[in-house]
């Protein structure tokens, strides 16, 4: 089947996939579902999905869609001279290599660039492309740890924690698409493309976001708050007397209709009074909200403060989320039909936008299910791609 995108907004763009795992997949797929024809480079060697599981995992199979295969043995002659001939008019490639491994190859930025100035090369990596760490292996929950994260995640005492998806992963490969379409408007005005780079280091530290300016610029060390809020109090999860629910009382305007709702005289006592005494007597101050919150179901509670403009919400499990009304209506879950497992759903795009509907069209490939395609279209004739399958080339 030739390319068929699932979206017009980036159907005039060529990318060349050489990414594998999560970081690199996870940034792909973003391009793939607005449109663009990405070729997937797999190499003879690898097994299965490389590290990301089998082909027919719900892993893979929601990491890899919109996508074409092609196996290309990128350390032979041949397999390079067809890379680079790719190149030629590619608009973007994404690799995430160790840093060393493309320069080995003979296929880093440099090398493409002096005859296609126009390409948009991002590379994902663990902590960068040079620097004093730079050659150590890169993994998700290793940057959670030194990037901070696992310093305040998890109850206090308990010692660190990591949170329960790849954060760093997923938000390097969200900033690596971010920064490739930011190169290409680039592009637009100057004729050029250039080198994008980030890491799962610098995407971690990145989402620290206010509890990094803590200490930059208040020179506080944030610390484990567990289902706390480390500044807005009382923000967090209370006990109902059918569960739990979370609420955010940020700001005094909504304290004073939260108090208030609540309606337990204890609340309005001055060691409670502003947002510096309730955070120094935050123990005592969740103790009462959660004797009260005890008293009355979690529904209750949620449709009370919601109405009043307490923001409140409940605590569901993943199957709980995909049942919920609003995420129902949100169209997030998309239908899929698999080659290895049939009707299936995948997760959506979380962004909705007037004149485009980012569509599942094609499910995951096979492991070079489209080489003599691909090949085809690059002008390779049939006796040429023969001799390639007889070399083991592709």
């Amino acid at each position: 089947m030739a390319f068929e995108p699932s979206c017009p907004i980036l159907s005039h763009l060529t990318v060349l996939d050489l990414t594998r795992v999560r970081s690199g997949p996870t940034c792909v797929r973003q391009l793939a579902d607005w449109g663009a024809n990405v070729l997937k480079i797999e190499t003879p060697s690898e097994a299965g999905s490389d590290m990301g599981g089998t082909r027919d995992s719900s892993d893979f199979q929601n990491l890899q869609r919109n996508k074409r295969s092609m196996v290309l043995d990128l350390k032979s002659d041949s397999g390079k001279a067809i890379f680079l001939k790719m190149a030629e008019t590619a608009d973007v490639i994404v690799e995430n290599y160790r840093p060393d491994v493309k320069h080995r190859l003979g296929i880093d930025y440099e090398t493409i660039r002096a005859f296609n100035p126009r390409i948009v090369y991002a590379s994902i990596s663990g902590f960068g492309q040079d620097g004093p760490l730079s050659k150590r292996p890169g993994f998700d929950q290793i940057a959670q740890g030194m990037g901070g994260l696992m310093s305040i995640t998890g109850a206090p005492g308990q010692g660190p924690m990591r949170v329960g998806i790849p954060i760093a992963d997923l938000t390097a490969g969200g900033f690596a698409a971010q920064g490739i379409l930011l190169a290409l408007v680039g592009r637009e005005k100057t004729g050029e493309g250039q080198w994008v780079q980030t890491s799962l280091l610098q995407a971690q530290i990145a989402m620290l976001d206010f509890q990094a300016t803590r200490w930059l610029m208040d020179d506080h060390v944030p610390q484990q708050a567990g289902n706390n809020h480390p500044t807005s109090i009382p923000t967090g999860v209370f006990e109902t007397s059918d569960g739990f629910i979370n609420i955010a009382v940020a700001g005094q305007h909504i304290w004073l209709r939260f108090k208030d709702e609540v309606g337990d005289e204890r609340l309005s006592a001055d060691v409670f009074a502003t947002p510096a005494s309730r955070s120094e007597h935050r123990d005592a101050l969740s103790d009462v909200i959660n004797e009260n919150f005890r008293k009355d179901s979690s529904q209750n509670w949620i449709e009370r403060l919601n109405k009043i403009g307490v923001p409140s919400g409940e605590i569901n499990t993943i199957d709980k989320v995909f049942a919920n009304e609003q995420v129902r209506h949100l169209g997030i879950a998309r239908d899929m039909n698999s080659t290895e497992r049939g009707a299936v759903q995948v997760v959506g795009q979380p962004i909705i936008m007037s004149n485009a509907d980012p569509s599942i069209q094609r499910p995951p490939p096979g492991k070079g299910e489209h080489s003599r395609e691909i090949l085809a279209e690059y002008g390779y004739s049939d006796a040429e791609i023969d001799a390639f399958a007889n070399k083991g080339v592709i």
